[in-house]
């Protein structure tokens, strides 16, 4: 980066810890975001992560994870692991999509993240509406941010980590099951993971209550 584009890029990251400064009072009190990757896929895990930065850290390219191109993301990726006060990790899978259904599956996924981080946050600060419940059972309180992925620093953090880690997930299995083309889908529904299913059946990973019957060879 240029000297320009590094104090332009310092000035947006600025303005996206707006809420991480409002909202925190006193030098010992953290707020983590969260966010969660994989809520629409046919295959795979729903991935939470929660991040808590010091409003101010400099982390070059940092916004929502849709914003940042597949092949910055994961270095961006590694700078939010080298930087952030903590970083924790959740998942929910397949088995447990088709029992409990995906929202109880990404709570469950968003709890476990919390619990995951070494520093215990004072505040949540949480991508999308208000998922009735997640804030009395995680017993922290929460804050829900509406695109919040791309206005606060911590939860495009979080966005970023879980979507670099359910697809280094997904990468896994695609060496695992080669015929299905998860390193390039991640799992959606594209035509031609749906062709994959309907030639060559499905898998554990796949979330059964998300696929439809003539899409399954008997």
């Amino acid at each position: 980066m240029t000297n320009i584009k590094v104090a332009l890029e310092r000035e947006r990251l600025d303005e996206m810890y707006r809420f991480e400064r409002k909202l925190i009072t006193g030098e010992a009190v953290f707020a983590a975001g969260i966010d969660e990757a994989g809520r629409g896929p046919l295959a795979g895990p729903v991935c939470a992560a929660a991040v808590i930065l010091e409003p101010g850290t400099f982390i070059p390219y940092l916004n929502d994870s849709k914003k940042v191109s597949e092949k910055r993301r994961p270095a961006v990726a590694e700078d939010i692991l080298e930087k952030a006060v903590a970083v924790g990790i959740g998942l929910a899978d397949a088995e447990m999509i088709d029992r409990e259904g995906i929202i109880p599956a990404t709570r469950h996924a968003m709890k476990t993240a919390v619990r995951n981080l070494s520093v215990t946050p004072s505040l949540l600060l949480i991508d999308g509406l208000p998922m009735k419940g997640l804030a009395e059972e995680i017993g922290i309180k929460s804050e829900f941010i509406v695109k919040g992925d791309a206005l606060s620093a911590s939860i495009a953090a979080a966005s970023i980590i879980a979507k670099v880690t359910r697809d280094r997930i997904m990468e896994e299995y695609a060496a695992k099951f080669p015929a299905y083309g998860f390193e390039r889908h991640k799992g959606y529904g594209t035509a031609a993971h749906i062709a994959a299913i309907k030639e060559f059946g499905i898998l554990d990973i796949h979330r059964r209550t998300f696929l439809k019957d003539d899409w399954i060879k008997i």
